[in-house]
């Protein structure tokens, strides 16, 4: 079970939906599919776009398990995709997790470039105070920078941001050119403990 690569659902909103123009046609770039059963049993499907009501599909509240080939998707909770939310990365995954089991109602395929993420954190909110550019993950918990980010801006990849090192507690989905002048505006001040870039998929 592919399980490394399931990030489980936060409490934090994702990044508002943008869609960056020069990234590839999405249907070019992978594609998940979603069982009705844990362990790739019943009925199943195959999205190859973003996906904003799974209720149109008849598979609204019953995805227990799913196979995603190429670059990573988010399931979310809510329709038009609102609520918690699970990234799942390229591999297989024989359940999407107690929380989530029957409860995914949209997905939306990541289209950005993961390649040579970067993003750069700062002390203060409206950029201000010390900065710190961030290109891997990076584990901030105990150091100076632990817990004291109040704003950043993304150039390149897609992020999650993590209140606690151990991947517990809220996360944030920062998406490539947002900036988020402050982290009260998404309950995330002085929160930050972990971050990691989104893998790419293998043939990306």
């Amino acid at each position: 079970m592919a399980m490394s690569n399931l990030v489980m659902f936060g409490g934090c909103r994702p990044a508002p939906i943008a869609r960056n123009p020069n990234s590839t046609n999405p249907t070019e770039m992978g594609k998940i599919i979603i069982y009705e059963h844990v362990n790739f049993q019943g009925l199943s499907k195959e999205l190859t776009t973003d996906t904003p009501s799974l209720t149109a599909l008849g598979w609204n509240d019953i995805v227990s398990s799913v196979k995603v080939i190429g670059q990573p998707w988010v399931a979310y909770e809510h329709v038009k995709y609102k609520g918690e939310f699970l990234v799942f990365e390229e591999g297989e995954y024989d359940s999407v997790g107690k929380d989530m089991n029957d409860k995914i109602s949209s997905l939306q395929l990541i289209t950005e470039d993961l390649h040579n993420p970067q993003i750069t954190l700062y002390q203060h909110v409206e950029y201000k105070g010390r900065s710190r550019i961030v290109r891997e993950a990076t584990d901030l918990a105990g150091g100076e920078d632990d817990d004291i980010v109040s704003s950043h801006k993304v150039q390149r990849g897609v992020w999650l941001l993590f209140e606690n090192s151990d991947g517990s507690g809220p996360r944030y989905l920062a998406r490539e050119h947002e900036d988020v002048p402050n982290y009260k505006e998404i309950d995330f001040n002085d929160k930050l403990s972990f971050l990691r870039p989104l893998r790419p998929g293998r043939d990306s």
